[in-house]
């Protein structure tokens, strides 16, 4: 029987390398890159928002990365992308780093931590910050 950290290893794997949202997105209204300047990771995500002139909360209806780097950075984009799409901007902006370090499962030191959290920190500017 495989162990936790196998289990959490060959997910990381799938979403690296099958990720979900992973191109680029036709129609984006939104959109926000960063690097993390001490490994190089870039991630771009792009984000179509319904904006809430119909009297309901600002929804992301569609999502995509674009990036290059390590593989606990793109896996966790992935990993966001599908955890978020669909979601609230409220709920964007109310899901933690915390929230997102659990998401991605194995603990992390503090420098692959600024790996795993590149892709948080650019949808949280990306909801902002329209094209």
């Amino acid at each position: 029987m495989p162990s936790e950290e196998e289990i959490y290893q060959e997910h990381i794997l799938d979403h690296y390398e099958d990720p979900f949202h992973q191109g680029p997105l036709a129609g984006e209204t939104h959109a926000h890159e960063d690097k993390n300047p001490l490994c190089g990771d870039v991630v771009r995500i792009a984000l179509k928002v319904d904006d809430a002139s119909k009297g309901g909360a600002a929804k992301i209806v569609d999502c995509a990365f674009e990036g290059d780097g390590c593989v606990i950075s793109q896996a966790s984009a992935s990993m966001l992308l599908e955890e978020l799409c669909g979601k609230t901007v409220d709920e964007v902006e109310a899901f933690s780093a915390e929230d997102m370090l659990k998401l991605y499962g194995p603990r992390l030191t503090p420098n692959r931590q600024k790996c795993c959290l590149l892709s948080w920190r650019v949808i949280r500017q990306a909801v902002h910050s329209p094209v």
